[in-house]
């Protein structure tokens, strides 16, 4: 499959990612052809959250104080709750998700990663989704929030939880090949 060959794609995520939300993601695009990078805070090893306990580590191939917005493609942000909830109060990782929107590239967000498109201003107008206990934020943001697998609007893609992850990818691959999105700064 190359679906994606000469596509680079990063994932952004620090400890607490949830487990299948960052590793299907990765090892699917990467099958369609994509080069994909985790992109961390950290500089080592991070470690996901299996559902009720913590998970296995996955190398950061490229640290976020060296990330470079422009030589990628799009970004895909992993749920779970503390992932997210760490990188919405990392200054760096909001401009990085900031650069990648107003550079009109793919966004995608699962579970509760849509916290980071509600801290940046990008959810406000927007339809999307995103885990059933953050529609409150998302809806307060000026999201139109909608109980769906997958959401995409103008590139910007959201999903619920780890069930939808072959939907999400799926519209992932479709709106990257569609290539750079026209919208208005947030």
């Amino acid at each position: 499959m190359s679906e994606l060959k000469d596509y680079r794609i990063a994932i952004l995520a620090t400890n607490g990612f949830e487990q299948s939300e960052l590793e299907v993601p990765l090892e699917k695009l990467r099958a369609a052809g994509a080069e994909v990078h985790v992109v961390s805070p950290e500089d080592e090893d991070i470690t996901g959250w299996d559902e009720a306990d913590w998970g296995r580590n996955v190398p950061v191939d490229v640290t976020l104080s060296e990330a470079d917005p422009e030589v990628y493609d799009a970004l895909v942000l992993p749920g779970g709750q503390i992932n997210p909830d760490l990188l919405r109060l990392n200054k760096d990782a909001l401009g990085f998700v900031d650069a990648f929107f107003d550079a009109g590239k793919t966004i995608a967000a699962i579970c509760h990663a849509p916290w980071l498109l509600v801290e940046t201003g990008i959810a406000g107008g927007r339809r999307m989704t995103s885990f059933p206990s953050i529609r409150t934020d998302v809806e307060n943001a000026g999201g139109i929030w909608e109980d769906s697998a997958v959401v995409a609007d103008n590139g910007i893609v959201t999903s619920r939880n780890p069930d939808d992850l072959d939907a999400f990818v799926a519209e992932i691959i479709e709106e990257v090949q569609e290539g750079k999105h026209q919208r208005k700064a947030a």
